[in-house]
């Protein structure tokens, strides 16, 4: 028996690595992959021809930021512009130069668990956009709105790079239902999803022959070793990526090739795994239509207009309460 429980564990990433590694089947969230090394390898995946999810958002955000700022600023009423997981703002900063066009009367709260990301992110906007009013909050995304409650402005909540695909569907129902009790009648709620497509477009997306995917997910068990004081040897697990086109779920896996033993020293924990044994890392849900309006119906949303990028192969909805 372990001489640690997660109750004597003091950090979320402690409680959440020993609980993950000692269930099974074996887990670990992929909101550890972003340190400062995930955040760049993040930066580079974005980049790679296989990985079409930014582009076709970035399109979309270029084809239609009038009619989405419109949206936003609602006959020039002032707003709060609320991004949660903020990333490095490259789309975000196509809305910010059309609402600086159209003299929107806003202020824009990116929010991030990152605070490397929101400080690269600030300079930035700072750099580009300096008419813009920028108020980094680093935290949590409900810790973040919850503090915001008090606040008089409308908000305006951006959810983009289909982030909310990183959650089941029963978790998204009630991540949306979370946002949802922090919505007045007026705010906005601006989500991206990610479509259904040809399975191997998806299955490439996730898995790219270079390895930048490969060394994301790896990342975990680097940063592991690194603050937990463990001795994972990454050359040691594979990346396997897997996707079901039925239920439009990819799911990432780091695969141990060998029967292995790995010991964390900051929390007295070994862990054992057998040859071909799994730990579960993500999951990047795709959507059709009909499913989005299930989500946003079960959460208590109504979908008001719906953008979709040229190839059809991405869409962004924007919900309100009901």
């Amino acid at each position: 028996m372990q001489q640690h429980t997660i109750s004597k564990l003091k950090t979320a990433f402690e409680k959440d690595v020993y609980k993950g590694l000692t269930d099974y089947p074996k887990h670990l969230s992929s909101k550890y992959f972003y340190d400062k090394a995930g955040d760049q390898l993040f930066q580079d995946i974005m980049e790679m021809p296989e990985y079409y999810l930014t582009r076709c958002e970035f399109r979309l955000l270029e084809t239609n930021a009038r009619d989405i700022c419109r949206k936003f600023s609602q006959q020039g009423k002032p707003f709060n512009l609320i991004e949660l997981g903020a990333g490095d703002g490259k789309k975000t900063k196509i809305l910010l130069k059309e609402l600086l066009q159209q003299q929107a009367d806003f202020q824009y709260l990116p929010i991030d668990i990152s605070g490397n990301v929101l400080g690269q992110l600030q300079t930035s906007v700072r750099n580009e956009l300096p008419d813009v009013d920028i108020q980094p909050m680093e935290g949590t995304y409900f810790d973040v709105l919850e503090k915001l409650q008090d606040v008089k402005n409308r908000k305006v909540i951006l959810f983009l790079g289909s982030n909310i695909g990183n959650l089941l569907h029963t978790r998204a129902i009630d991540f949306l239902k979370g946002i949802r009790k922090l919505m007045g009648p007026e705010d906005l709620l601006f989500i991206g999803f990610d479509q259904k497509k040809d399975p191997q477009t998806i299955l490439d997306a996730y898995n790219d022959p270079t390895g930048i995917t490969e060394a994301f997910n790896k990342n975990i068990l680097v940063r592991i070793n690194r603050e937990l004081d463990g001795n994972f040897e990454p050359d040691n697990f594979k990346h396997w990526e897997s996707y079901d086109p039925e239920t439009g779920t990819a799911r990432s896996f780091l695969v141990s090739k060998i029967e292995q033993s790995v010991y964390l020293g900051k929390i007295d924990l070994r862990i054992t795994f057998d040859a071909w044994e799994s730990i579960h890392t993500e999951i990047s849900q795709k959507y059709d239509h009909r499913t989005v309006e299930w989500l946003a119906d079960e959460a208590g949303l109504m979908t008001g207009q719906v953008f979709e990028d040229p190839e059809g192969c991405y869409k962004n909805y924007i919900f309100r309460k009901k």
